[in-house]
């Protein structure tokens, strides 16, 4: 038990740090998440070591390689900067998995989506909120733009209620659930886009930008590529190139895509899965 609580409590801080910022400057420190993942297997050796227990390390390989998955399919999917993808690996290496349907770890992950899916929502809610002129011209332009797959989108529903009602009841209740969840689908999407390109892509000084961050467009220079989307976030030798390039004023600024800050709904996850566990069954009132 005294195992668990130092295990949680380096997370705690560890998230409270992230979190922090996270918020403040939209990236998490390498140092922070490095530390982490070495803090995580350095204790789980220690542990092993003291009480002769090789579970403590199988446990934090289990975890590390979990979350590494997870991580790099959030990243290259876009949903995830560096700094999130490198701080859930630490958080599994901590953390450790053990096959069982209430490990912390696995309840820690359900919560995790559940939590960041919560947050993505009412975070993309308050930059709508504060940036309403530039998001209603974005929606309608994605409206324009799927013209003809909202007409695709709204005959597939119709077409399905329309089923639905011939239909026996067992029948008739998915196809109204996979009705609404077409169009809400659609309507989510179109509304995800414009509060991108309304508020999360922003012209950057060069000397603004941090290692990591996204580019939208190529840029390229007397017919050579800098950098660009393709390279999943910049690195510092081009960040300083960028700004050599400014001092030649060959360039201004440089078109970058901010993502929410995931990292204080992990945190949010870890106090629930603490707290009260898997919170859909939680939800649920199974356990």
């Amino acid at each position: 038990m005294v195992v668990e609580y130092i295990i949680y409590l380096i997370v705690l801080v560890a998230l409270i740090i992230g979190s922090y910022t996270d918020f403040k400057t939209r990236e998490v420190p390498d140092w922070l998440n490095y530390g982490l993942i070495f803090t995580g297997f350095g204790v789980r050796i220690l542990f092993t070591i003291v009480y002769g227990d090789w579970s403590y390390l199988l446990h934090g390989l289990f975890g590390f390689g979990v979350f590494l998955a997870l991580a790099l399919l959030m990243f290259y999917a876009g949903q995830w900067g560096g700094g999130d993808s490198k701080m859930v690996m630490g958080l599994g290496a901590l953390l450790g998995l053990e096959w069982s349907l209430n490990s912390f770890l696995i309840s820690f992950l359900i919560n995790i989506v559940v939590c960041g899916s919560a947050f993505g929502l009412l975070f993309s809610a308050y930059l709508v909120i504060i940036n309403r002129k530039p998001f209603v011209k974005a929606f309608n332009a994605q409206f324009r733009q799927r013209k003809r797959q909202k007409w695709f989108v709204w005959l597939g529903t119709v077409a399905l209620l329309l089923t639905s009602l011939a239909t026996p009841y067992y029948i008739k209740v998915p196809l109204v659930v996979l009705a609404g969840m077409v169009l809400l689908t659609f309507y989510v999407f179109v509304y995800l886009k414009a509060v991108e390109q309304s508020a999360m892509i922003k012209h950057v000084a060069p000397e603004l930008l941090t290692e990591g961050d996204w580019v939208v467009e190529d840029v390229i220079v007397a017919g050579k590529r800098i950098c660009g989307p393709k390279d999943l976030g910049l690195e510092m030798k081009q960040i300083r190139q960028l700004i050599k390039l400014k001092q030649q004023h060959k360039i201004k600024t440089i078109l970058v895509k901010y993502g929410i800050p995931f990292v204080p709904s992990f945190l949010i996850a870890f106090i629930f899965t603490y707290f009260w566990g898997n919170i859909i069954f939680a939800l649920l009132g199974l356990f």
